[in-house]
């Protein structure tokens, strides 16, 4: 099946587009951060698909608030049995409580969470958040470095920060890299997606057929990637 690709912003939403040889458009809205994917068929054009967002964007927000409050309500209570994901992996949480610093260590099928008897659940979620930061602190230069190399381009700057709506984004004019820390949860091969998609915007700033050019050639399988990174969607067939 032949397959094209563009992207679009409607209302501040950044919008994916699969042109396919289907006869229906669909439209995917995937959590975790509510990215908006829109499968079309060949004979429409990019008009028409936005007029089809547009029509479609409170369905669209709602999924969104809906995301957006379902992972409000699952925050973890950092207690033993609890499931967490580690780079794509699943492990169960075992709580040790003893005297000592918080730290977090993997031991088999195991995501172990050394901690004094009296800290609370708001201070183990953080001492997580600090954990998954050192395993992207750990991972990104080596990844940087490669592709660096790969553009021919530096960077001078990379940072991880907490992000609600986007996987990364970047500085065209400083080069400068952000990467969303909940990437610590997801298979090593969406993070460097993500380094290889925000480093390709240097070249080209709008997601149209460039920016899909230098990523063919550059990532030829970065659709696979990003499918990995949005999971599953929650999807309504438009027309």
């Amino acid at each position: 099946m032949s397959t094209a690709s563009a992207y679009l912003k409607v209302s501040g939403i950044d919008v994916d587009i699969i042109y396919k040889n289907i006869k229906n458009l669909h439209i995917a809205v995937y959590p975790p951060l509510g990215r908006v994917r829109v499968a079309a068929p060949t004979r429409l054009d990019d008009d028409a698909v936005r007029l089809a967002v547009v029509q479609r964007l409170p369905w669209i927000k709602k999924q969104r608030e809906q995301l957006r409050n379902a992972v409000r309500q699952s925050e973890r209570e950092m207690v033993t049995g609890e499931s967490h994901y580690i780079w794509g992996r699943r492990y169960r949480l075992k709580v040790v409580e003893r005297p000592g610093r918080t730290h977090f260590e993997i031991d088999g099928e195991r995501l172990v969470l050394y901690t004094t008897s009296h800290s609370t659940a708001e201070q183990r979620r953080a001492a997580l958040d600090l954990w998954h930061r050192q395993q992207l602190r750990e991972a990104i230069p080596t990844i940087v470095d490669t592709w660096e190399q790969n553009f021919e381009v530096s960077v001078p700057k990379w940072t991880i920060r907490r992000m609600k709506t986007k996987w990364g984004s970047c500085n065209r004019e400083t080069r400068h890299l952000w990467v969303n820390v909940e990437l610590a949860k997801k298979h090593p091969d969406c993070l460097e997606y993500i380094v290889v998609h925000e480093m390709a915007h240097y070249f080209e700033r709008n997601h149209g057929e460039r920016f899909t050019s230098l990523m063919d050639k550059h990532l030829p399988d970065w659709r696979s990637r990003r499918d990995l990174l949005n999971g599953a969607p929650l999807a309504e067939e438009a027309w």
